[in-house]
């Protein structure tokens, strides 16, 4: 995508921050202590962190479909907590992306995929799998959920290179709606507010209640972080189950 195609697509939807800023990241969050989210994934093209995920079984990543163009080749980072020192990480190359089927660029509606790792990753104290929801159903509003990431510290501030982690709660849905209207879809997505957040990213990066990964990092406002006007909108995972289980199931 040419960068006046990206200018132009910005101007049009002024409202999804993926196009000005997928890499985003953790504002008025804190330092995580080293390796205390061992699920937490670095996507990185050309040796260069572009989005969070987080490890789902030992063969697959779970992030946001926009995340990845076709062609890119994206590699994953796993047990890694600063990102400079490479001797503390892992790293596998992809070996198939799999896009939801009905994710749209420009509503960002589905805005999940799947990365098939080119090798089983070896499971150990700073690198585990993170659950799932098991059925489909909404998450209460006000439970105290989590985000974290390796993206930037403030809207145009300078990246973390050091795992962040903020504190958030979930939104009731009709709220959601009021603040998102017809580019909110209950059905597919969350919305979270607190005093910190992942500000639309890292992209791809999760959504945390409990010990369960609720929610996928998608979109937020380009203009404004951490707003109960424009909450940080997440794509549901317990949505996609079905997808989930085939591609991983037809994968073994």
């Amino acid at each position: 995508m040419t960068i006046i195609s990206l200018l132009l697509l910005a101007s049009l939807l002024p409202y999804l921050t993926f196009t000005a800023h997928v890499n985003v990241g953790i504002v008025n969050g804190t330092e995580a202590k080293p390796h205390s989210r061992p699920y937490m994934v670095s996507i990185q093209r050309n040796c260069r962190h572009v989005c969070g995920g987080f490890l789902i079984s030992d063969s697959f990543v779970m992030t946001a479909a926009h995340c990845w163009k076709t062609n890119q080749k994206l590699t994953t980072v796993f047990g890694a907590h600063d990102l400079t020192k490479n001797e503390e990480s892992v790293r596998i190359k992809v070996q198939s992306y799999h896009e939801h089927p009905d994710f749209n660029i420009h509503t960002i509606q589905n805005d999940i995929m799947l990365l098939r790792l080119e090798k089983e990753v070896e499971q150990n104290d700073n690198v585990k799998m993170i659950s799932i929801p098991t059925q489909e159903g909404d998450i209460k509003p006000d439970s105290a959920c989590s985000v974290a990431g390796w993206g930037r510290l403030s809207l145009k501030g300078k990246k973390s290179k050091r795992l962040m982690e903020a504190d958030v709660k979930i939104m009731n849905n009709t709220e959601c709606i009021n603040k998102w209207k017809n580019h909110y879809s209950a059905s597919q997505m969350m919305c979270v507010y607190g005093n910190g957040g992942s500000c639309s990213g890292d992209s791809g990066g999760p959504l945390v209640c409990g010990d369960t990964a609720v929610g996928i990092t998608s979109f937020g406002d380009p203009k404004v972080c951490n707003s109960r006007k424009r909450p940080e909108v997440y794509a549901k995972i317990s949505a996609y189950l079905p997808w989930i289980h085939s591609i991983i199931g037809n994968a073994k």
